[in-house]
């Protein structure tokens, strides 16, 4: 109980916000008509900003009073006993509608209003790993990276590989990118862990459903001064590049493997046909392990680069499952379930996106 109160009270305090940012937006509007503001260019351009980045909110906000009324209208139909049962089926209907869209507004709001995590802004890597489920795993990791690009795309990040080791059949047994544009950390941060595909494979004569698993980790970038890396703690080694089944060989040294002594943590990158590019994106994954290790280290968790995210990626750990008899995907941490598997694996996570981050600013502080 107490817990469904602290929750309700922080939705409610956040919505509270809203209101303010809405009303400030229309103490901005009456300020930008002041004679004596627009004689102040400085002045003037800064409260230009600022109406500019409240003006969504209070759009918002004015849409979500309307159907706040439209709602309370309908709900009075609805309980009428005088409404004959024609019109009260559309008025449920009608009700139904309209408290989706006020949920969705409050989501969208409460996502908007949340206190930002520095770190959203900054681009990110993914590094999706095969678990449990041999050659399916290796092509439900290949799903999730197609996912994943889809996702990107939409949002219109840049992603670019940094290392893939393909199985040769569409899958991977595992693959790094990079994905780079603003607030790249903040779409993807909430996909680290396990996520578990229960389907049948297409090898299964028998029809059985199978359960495989695939790891996630997500890392924002660090700038350099962020992170100071001696170089004498760096072996590099060079090699040839080589694809999956052959492919794409390169018979020149441009692959490059950097390994940091101190910790351990080894970066491999090929997928440029320059060694100096490569090493480049290299350096980039490695700042970005080091920093995920000390973090974990500080939190006093296991020692191992990105196990606090990831588990040992077993079936029994999980934090999303894709299931396909279903058509169904569950978030757990969460509990939403959507069915429309298709359009998630095509990547409309927007759903999730917003309903995760609507979740995390209801927790608990």
């Amino acid at each position: 109980m107490a817990d469904t109160y602290t929750v309700e009270t922080k939705e409610s305090a956040l919505l509270s916000k809203w209101e303010v940012a809405a009303n400030r937006y229309e103490e901005l509007n009456r300020q930008l008509g002041d004679e004596s503001v627009l004689n102040q260019p400085a002045l003037l351009h800064k409260l230009n900003k600022e109406r500019t980045e409240m003006e969504d909110l209070a759009r918002a906000y004015t849409e979500y009073q309307d159907v706040r009324k439209q709602e309370a209208e309908a709900g009075q139909m609805v309980s009428d006993p005088k409404i004959g049962s024609d019109l009260k089926d559309m008025a449920m209907e009608e009700l139904r509608r309209l408290q989706e869209r006020r949920r969705e507004l409050e989501r969208w709001a409460i996502s908007r209003l949340e206190p930002k995590d520095p770190r959203d802004e900054k681009n990110t890597f993914l590094e999706i790993r095969a678990g449990t489920g041999g050659d399916e795993a290796a092509l439900f990791a290949g799903d999730l990276f197609r996912m994943y690009a889809k996702y990107a795309e939409k949002k219109r990040l840049k992603m670019e590989v940094v290392e893939a080791h393909e199985t040769g059949i569409g899958g991977y047994k595992d693959v790094v990118m990079v994905v780079e544009g603003k607030g790249a950390y903040g779409f993807f941060k909430h996909e680290s862990g396990v996520h578990r595909v229960q389907r049948v494979p297409a090898t299964e004569a028998s029809g059985r459903i199978h359960t495989s698993t695939a790891t996630v980790a997500v890392m924002p970038e660090v700038d350099e001064v962020d992170v100071q890396i001696d170089p004498k703690d760096l072996r590099i080694d060079t090699f040839c590049s080589s694809g999956a089944g052959g492919q794409s060989v390169n018979t020149t040294y441009s692959a490059v493997r950097i390994t940091h002594i101190p910790t351990g943590v080894v970066v491999t990158c090929q997928d440029e046909r320059s060694q100096l590019k490569n090493r480049n994106k290299a350096m980039r994954t490695l700042r970005a392990r080091i920093v995920e290790a000390e973090r974990e280290k500080q939190e006093a968790e296991i020692a191992q680069s990105r196990k606090s995210q990831v588990g040992t990626g077993d079936r029994s750990e999980k934090i999303r499952t894709y299931n396909f008899p279903q058509n169904r995907v569950t978030d757990h941490r969460i509990g939403l379930t959507l069915h429309k598997l298709e359009q998630v694996l095509s990547g409309d996570l927007d759903d999730m996106i917003e309903a995760l981050r609507a979740g995390q600013s209801a927790e608990p502080s």
